[in-house]
């Protein structure tokens, strides 16, 4: 672990300056605002009170004798001291006009985040008196480890009636130590408990700063459900984007037209759904079933995913019901309705992600959570083929009615496995159950599953509670699953508390780190397959003093004159136009307001912009498309061909959709493109121009081809060559060539793999805003230095560019 040095200040002697009856106001006035100011020290200065300073020759005349100064003030020099007792400070004694103030020094300062000066919180001062630092070093590599494989049959009706055993309704964890030893449960719960009293903002920056994994977060996606997802799913080897039967074969053809049938519920706002979506795209088909309300699935969200593969339903009532898994009738509705969407054969896997605020009750979160972790898991075995796979989030799992449930999974699965991938956070006790090949004849556990949400329901708000689903004495009888569920708990439990205490150390410690968080993002990200990046790179580049040297090779670019904002236009035949701003998440919205046709299959980049024509009161506005780049042309797919070439496609395309005959439509036009070495093609085009609402004074104006002018708003710079090659210019041959930065290797000829495509066009664009202070007109006077005008450009490109 990294940690910064640090110099501890030294310690603050709080005082206020007693009031002397003899002073003047003035003097008195001063006192007050020089004490006013203690606590705002900056780091140049001495750590001292802050109070008008005496003449040094004032000390000789004072009766006190520094010598008899406690040790507890020894580290101040004498002074110090005879400034202190000049102030009237007596050791022993409160400061101030009555005494009223503390006795003691101020110690150094331990405050962290928000805590007021001198606060400590119980817990934090002292030691946890556990050994975090021998955790294992970070890896994207995990080990999955199965429970032994059950060879009993599953229980049938009339074993089960006998299973469920009620009692005493309880609302403790402590003694719950039939699964785990009663010595790590308890530690377990000291180290959550110190963080009772701490600031929520405070203890998510210790737990940012010390999980080594926390940056992946959800990357391309939604949430981080969405990513553990791909986290859980590339650990079981693609066992839900890709499930596979007991003989490894694939449960789904794509060719034969045979759609991947998946469940999310409880899983608002659709994390897991999104990262199969993602994965499989129109070869899946999602149902869902969650609470409605703020925590509903959020589809038009999805950043990576087509959400339209995805039905929600809400049990009874459907899309109007309430979502509520605890109501028997709405899992019913939920499976009958997956059962008639999947020809009766039912779902080949189900996910569930269920969980509510348990705040002030973290360490009981287990009980609380018990009907909901049932529900979980009986809508798994309600809508599941068989040889379906199952995948549910739980906490811990001390309890015997926890411990039953799994049992009962044991049973009717092919193999389980409790499983905390490295996206769940280490000191929370989040893990997930994952559950391979539904074993036939499950009926019975199903039903008995369904009696035992009845009893809790009819038991709700009463001192009794189900207490065990399976007997104590069966789980212990099959010691091999009995001990498995130990050996989980207790490893699981000693990750958690290593984590809490680590935790509690960079809460302490706030110049402590974890170095290889980007290292691990990375690994991680390359394993599961995803990339680190949104799906597309949306965000301009501003072109300032740094960024200036990515136009170094000066002839690789070109530039366009922007008049608006940059967003894609998606046609779909006729007037049916839509608009992306191209922010996350996706939203296209209908064209409103505006005339214009376009044949179907199209996409393009375009601005829309505010064209004039004349100036005063006789000006003339319209809106116009101009298209700055092309990416689809009825159908025709554009995007890796030359910037120059996707443009002169574009200029052809809207000869032959323009309407000159129709002056009601909104115009469609091409953007004017020039090269970066002829820059100054451009300042000539650039006037002052009166318009309206103006107020009569002169505004800059870029004048097109036709004469209208548009107010420009900068400069769009894009690079059209594509790595590793460049281009340069030849004064021996006065020609221009292609290089390769790589083999070295130079032509005349353009190189197939030279030509920018769309994305890389659009991802590396510089744009120069030519805001107040940025001078690109001879008229325009006022300059902010800390902006590039037009002499500063241009200087630099005749110093790169010499022909």
């Amino acid at each position: 672990m990294k940690r910064r040095a640090e110099t501890a200040p030294a310690p603050v002697l709080g005082t206020k300056r007693p009031r002397d009856d003899s002073s003047s106001d003035e003097e008195s006035q001063l006192s007050r605002q020089d004490s006013s100011q203690n606590d705002s020290l900056s780091d140049q200065e001495d750590h001292r009170p802050g109070f008008s300073m005496p003449s040094i020759s004032s000390f000789d005349d004072q009766d006190t004798d520094p010598s008899n100064a406690s040790a507890n003030f020894s580290m101040y020099n004498s002074v110090s001291q005879k400034l202190m007792a000049k102030m009237g400070f007596r050791e022993g004694e409160g400061l101030g006009k009555f005494g009223q103030g503390r006795k003691e020094i101020v110690e150094a300062s331990t405050q962290r985040g928000r805590r007021g000066l001198g606060l400590t919180l119980q817990g934090f001062q002292g030691e946890l008196n556990v050994d975090w630092r021998d955790e294992p070093e970070p890896s994207a590599v995990e080990k999955v480890d199965w429970f032994p494989e059950c060879t009993t049959e599953n229980p049938d009706a009339d074993e089960l009636r006998d299973w469920m055993k009620l009692g005493v309704r309880k609302l403790k964890i402590e003694d719950e130590t039939e699964f785990c030893t009663e010595d790590l449960l308890h530690t377990l719960l000291r180290c959550k408990s110190v963080f009772d009293n701490l600031e929520g903002e405070e203890m998510r920056r210790a737990r940012t700063r010390s999980n080594p994994y926390e940056t992946i977060r959800g990357g391309i996606f939604l949430n981080r459900a969405a990513m553990k997802m791909s986290n859980i799913d590339h650990c079981f080897d693609q066992m839900f984007t890709n499930p596979k039967d007991s003989q490894g074969k694939p449960l789904t053809k794509d060719r034969e037209g045979e759609l991947l049938y998946f469940g999310d519920v409880c899983a608002g706002p659709g994390g897991f759904s999104e990262y199969i979506l993602w994965k499989r795209r129109w070869h899946a088909k999602g149902f869902g079933m969650t609470l409605k309300g703020p925590c509903d699935f959020k589809l038009e969200d999805f950043y990576s995913a087509p959400s339209e593969l995805f039905e929600p339903y809400y049990g009874e009532g459907g899309v109007d019901g309430d979502g509520d898994i605890t109501r028997p009738e709405n899992i019913t509705a939920f499976r009958n309705f997956v059962l008639e969407s999947t020809e009766r054969r039912g779902l080949h896997f189900l996910m569930a992600d269920g969980g509510f605020s348990v705040e002030g009750q973290e360490n009981i979160q287990e009980i609380l959570s018990k009907q909901l972790l049932l529900c979980q898991f009986l809508t798994a075995i309600s809508t599941l083929r068989t040889g379906g796979h199952f995948v549910c989030k739980t906490f811990d799992l001390f309890t015997p009615f926890s411990v039953g449930l799994v049992y009962l999974l044991y049973h009717c699965f092919d193999r389980i496995c409790l499983f905390k991938p490295v996206t769940s956070r280490p000191a929370n006790s989040e893990r997930y159950i994952v559950c391979r090949g539904l074993k036939p004849g499950s009926d019975a556990v199903r039903e008995y599953m369904f009696r035992i949400n009845l009893k809790l329901n009819q038991l709700r708000n009463t001192d009794t509670d189900v207490t065990e689903v399976v007997p104590l004495s069966i789980i212990k009888e099959d010691t091999d699953f009995y001990q498995f569920m130990v050996n989980s708990n207790e490893s699981l439990c000693v990750v958690q508390i290593k984590a809490l205490a680590k935790i509690h150390a960079y809460v302490v410690d706030q110049t402590l780190s974890e170095p290889k968080q980007a290292d691990i993002r990375k690994e991680c990200l390359k394993l599961w397959g995803v990339s680190g990046e949104t799906p597309f790179q949306c965000k301009l580049t501003p072109l300032n003093s740094t960024t200036l040297e990515k136009l170094r090779h000066i002839l690789d670019h070109r530039c366009i004159v922007g008049g608006g904002e940059q967003i894609f236009l998606l046609a779909l035949g006729k007037s049916q136009i839509y608009t992306w701003d191209g922010k996350m998440p996706v939203r296209w919205r209908k064209l409103e307001n505006f005339k214009l046709e376009l044949p179907r299959d199209t996409l393009l980049s375009v601005e829309i912009v505010q064209e004039l024509k004349g100036e005063g009161k006789a000006q003339r506005r319209i809106n116009a498309v101009h298209v700055m780049d092309a990416l689809i042309l009825n159908g025709t797919d554009v995007r890796d061909q030359h910037f120059n070439q996707r443009i002169q496609m574009a200029e052809k395309f809207v000869k032959a959709v323009a309407k000159p005959s129709r002056p009601d439509m909104n115009p469609i036009r091409v953007k004017e493109v020039y090269r970066l070495e002829e820059m100054e093609k451009i300042f000539v085009r650039l006037e002052m121009k009166v318009t309206k609402s103006s107020g009569g004074v002169p505004r800059l104006s870029y004048t097109g081809r036709d004469d209208r002018h548009f107010l420009p708003t900068g400069l769009y710079i894009i690079k059209t060559v594509n790595e590793p090659w460049t281009m340069a210019y030849s004064k021996n041959s006065k020609m221009k060539f292609f290089y390769n930065k790589t083999t070295k290797d130079s032509t005349y000829a353009m190189p197939p793999n030279s030509a920018a495509p769309f994305h890389v066009c659009h991802s590396e664009r510089l744009f120069w805003a030519w805001v107040d202070g940025v001078i690109v007109h001879d008229s325009q006077t006022r300059m902010d230095p800390e902006k590039l005008s037009k002499d500063d450009v241009l200087s630099f490109v005749h110093q790169n560019y010499q022909p």
